[in-house]
Order: C-alpha cells, then sequence, then structure tokens
C-alpha cells in the first residue's frame, strides 16, 4: 500500500450522511472551488512558459452548478467557509454573477477569493457589491525585474492597482501570497514583509510545491520554511502567535523589529513541504471541470459534473453529496512529503499543475 494511503479500503460507515469525514476523522469544513484553469501569467512555479491546453467551456463547471455544488456543501455537508480559485478567477466573465448567485443563499457564508490581482482594479468594487468577504493576492516581489523573471509577464503595476482598489473597496483582511525563489526574489523578504505590514496586509509567504506543469521543482532548489524566517531575522524578530491555528494552512508569527517590543501585525508561513500540517486538513477541493481532490497532491479524482447535468431532483443531489462524501473518505493521511515513516522517495508529482488544480 502507497504511503499516505487510507489504512483500509472500508467503505464509508453509516452516521457519516452530514459531513465530509475521512477515515482519519479530519472533518473538511474549508471548500475549495476552482473556477477556471485558465491565468494570464506564467509562474515558473505553476505554469510552462507558452501556457496550457485549456479546458474546453462546455467542460467547466457553470455559474448555476456552482451556486448548487456550495448549496449541496453548506447545507448538507457542514461546509463553513469558501474559497473561490483558478488559474485565475478573474478571467471568467461570469464571476460576479457566481459570487451574487452564491451570497443570494448563503447570506452568513465567508466567500474569499485567490487573485493574480490583474484587472482587479476594475472590478474590486464590483465584487465586493456581490457579496465576496475578503481577497487572497498573489504578489511575490515589488520589483518589477524579479515580477517579470517570475510571471513572464509585465504587470506589477496592475497588480499593486488591483490591492488598492480591493482595500478602497472594503474587501479586507487582504492577504499577500508570496513564493520565494532561490536567487531571484529571496532576498525581498523582509522588504515585502515591511510593505504589507505598513498597510494592514497579512503575508503569508509559501513554500514552493512540486505543482510546476514543467515539473522542475526540487527540494534542494525550494526555500524552506526555515530559511524563510532566517531571511526575515534580519529585520524583524517573530514570536508564535498566541492564537490557535485551528486547522489553517498558515502558521502565524507576530512581528516586531529586532530589539522592540512594539507589535507591527503577523505574518505567516505555509510549508506544505518541510513542515506539513497534514494531521489538520479541513479542505475539500473541487477543480474547475467538478472533481473532487481530497487533496491539493491527490492523483485521484472523482467526477461530479456527470451526476449534476443528470437532473435537479433531490434525489439526484442526493447521489452527488454520497460520492463526494466517498472521495472525501477515501483521502490519505498525508501526502509523504516530510511526514514520519512517509519518505520523499514515495511521493510522486501530480499530473496537474497548480492553475489545473485550483489552490
Amino acid at each position: 500500500m502507497p504511503p499516505g494511503s487510507p489504512e483500509s479500503g472500508a467503505p464509508r460507515p453509516g452516521g457519516t450522511e452530514t459531513s465530509l469525514v475521512d477515515q482519519f476523522g479530519r472533518v473538511a469544513s474549508d471548500m475549495r472551488l476552482s473556477l477556471t484553469d485558465k491565468c494570464n501569467l506564467r509562474c515558473h512555479y505553476c505554469m510552462p512558459e507558452g501556457g496550457l491546453e485549456w479546458l474546453k467551456k462546455d467542460k467547466l463547471l457553470t455559474a448555476a452548478e456552482i451556486v448548487r455544488l456550495v448549496g449541496l456543501g453548506v447545507n448538507n455537508l457542514g461546509v463553513r467557509e469558501l474559497r473561490l480559485t483558478g488559474g485565475e478567477p478573474l478571467v471568467r466573465g461570469d464571476l460576479v454573477e457566481i459570487i451574487a448567485g452564491i451570497r443570494i443563499n448563503h447570506p452568513e457564508l465567508p466567500i474569499s477569493l485567490t487573485t493574480n490581482g490583474v484587472g482587479l482594479a476594475k472590478k474590486a468594487q464590483a465584487l465586493a457589491d456581490a457579496g465576496l468577504t475578503r481577497l487572497n493576492v498573489s504578489m511575490d516581489t515589488l520589483h518589477h525585474d524579479a515580477f517579470l523573471q517570475l510571471t513572464r509577464r509585465p504587470f506589477l503595476d496592475q497588480v499593486l492597482a488591483g490591492i488598492e482598489a480591493a482595500d478602497a473597496a472594503g474587501l479586507a483582511p487582504i492577504k499577500i501570497n508570496a513564493v520565494l525563489l532561490r536567487d531571484i526574489n529571496d532576498a525581498h523578504a523582509a522588504e515585502l514583509l515591511q510593505w504589507s505590514l505598513d498597510r494592514g496586509y497579512e503575508l503569508r509567504f509559501i513554500e514552493q510545491m512540486p505543482l510546476d506543469a514543467d515539473h522542475g521543482w526540487t527540494r534542494e532548489g525550494m526555500i524552506t520554511a526555515a530559511e524563510m524566517r532566517a531571511l526575515l531575522s534580519s529585520d524583524f524578530e517573530l514570536t508564535p502567535d498566541p492564537r490557535a491555528r485551528d486547522g489553517a494552512p498558515a502558521e502565524r508569527f507576530e512581528v516586531r523589529h529586532t530589539g522592540s517590543s512594539q507589535l507591527l501585525g503577523t505574518v505567516g508561513i505555509i510549508a506544505s513541504v518541510t513542515e506539513p500540517f497534514c494531521t489538520d486538513c479541513r479542505r475539500t477541493r473541487i477543480t474547475a471541470e467538478g472533481k473532487v481532490m481530497s487533496c491539493l497532491f491527490s492523483r485521484t479524482e472523482v467526477d461530479l459534473l456527470d451526476l449534476l447535468r443528470a437532473g435537479t431532483t433531490t434525489a439526484d443531489d442526493d447521489a452527488v453529496i454520497s460520492r463526494w462524501q466517498d472521495a472525501m473518505w477515501a483521502k490519505p493521511r498525508a501526502h509523504g512529503m516530510g511526514h514520519p515513516g512517509l519518505g520523499d522517495a514515495d511521493f510522486v508529482q501530480p499530473d496537474r499543475s497548480m492553475s489545473a488544480i485550483g489552490g
């Protein structure tokens, strides 16, 4: 049996009808739903320079199917928060319609969006008016040359304008996601943190994961969480945030200038590779074409789209719910990297890149 696989292939037992529980007792309440595999950047850690073969429109979940899936998750399976992802969700022309459709059915549901910020300046207010709660914006550097090298696109000013527009629209707290690549933007870590603290944004550094389409990732080449903390220590003192992590992927630290007692804010570090948090994972992922992925690194996908398109009766909904639950029941104990007893040598990179999965 491969490392990380469920300990048994036993069917899901009774008494689990109202949650997305797995064989190890974890309950998924955080839904990550990808809206598209398309993106207008070509980041080294995600996309090849020439892009990918995009999914055809009829293969994507429609706005109505997305609203229906979210409803089944919230009303029947204990979903308590929703993150819309991509690819780049802003490239969907019906994004505002999707958010408004979800919001009218679920007035209290936290709805967040992960975006690269390109085009956000024009849409931030409409997204807020539709019912979006907050944003995660991926931005790895404040330097135009490094941004161009990382993303292969000269769009840094557009991203900065988008963040400002989102702030003005009240989409707070704004979280900034940054991946550090060796000898490209790792020297910018402290500067990016200071910039975020000055504006009240929550910066989160993310270890580069083996989800690049070029399959060029290596453990030796990635910047580890330990290295990130060392890079920040030249300017800042980090102490563990006393608040409970509560299943969040980011480990938070309070930030102070070295030798000062004044709290400046917090920074998060997501160390999926070297300090994994699989034991408290609460996420369920659905790709843009309606496939359940129980883990970001999963090589197994379970299709819901055929059931969604089979009909819209209560019996049809029950079939979707049951298949979704079965997919999450089979979730592996861990992805393998960094876990005691689960060796890196046995880890196999998924065929999909990050853009095709949805973070």
